[in-house]
């Protein structure tokens, strides 16, 4: 089971970048996994940004609400981050992983109670 993230990169403040997370070797629609988003500065541990359950349910971080989308597509296998109103502060290594506790994902999903990471995509916000 494995994740590949794409679609980042360098873009101007308030601009907007969409994240992809291809899963491998296993299919969303007949799994339990909930879906997570995380990123990752130098010398600081990885949050959790966002995440979707398999019903739907999201969940967002205070610091990209209003800003960021989380979704899947079950039919592609994939799941999305549509990013706009990108600031510097949201620089950072992008990773997804799964979960089978939806509960953690919707309330507090930290990086503890997920697997199977991809490698990261690279996101960095500067003019």
């Amino acid at each position: 089971l494995q994740f590949v993230e794409s679609g980042g990169g360098l873009v101007q403040p308030g601009g907007s970048l969409r994240l992809s997370c291809a899963a491998s070797g296993f299919t969303l629609t007949h799994t339990h996994y909930a879906i997570g988003w995380f990123r990752q500065t130098p010398g600081n541990e990885r949050e959790g940004v966002s995440c979707i359950t398999t019903d739907d349910t999201t969940y967002y971080a205070d610091s990209v609400k209003g800003r960021f989308t989380i979704s899947r597509d079950n039919a592609k296998n994939m799941v999305y981050l549509q990013m706009n109103t990108l600031q510097p502060e949201d620089t950072a290594v992008y990773y997804c992983a799964t979960t089978a506790a939806q509960a953690v994902c919707i309330t507090n999903p930290v990086p503890g109670w997920f697997e199977n990471w991809g490698q990261g995509t690279r996101v960095t916000v500067s003019s």
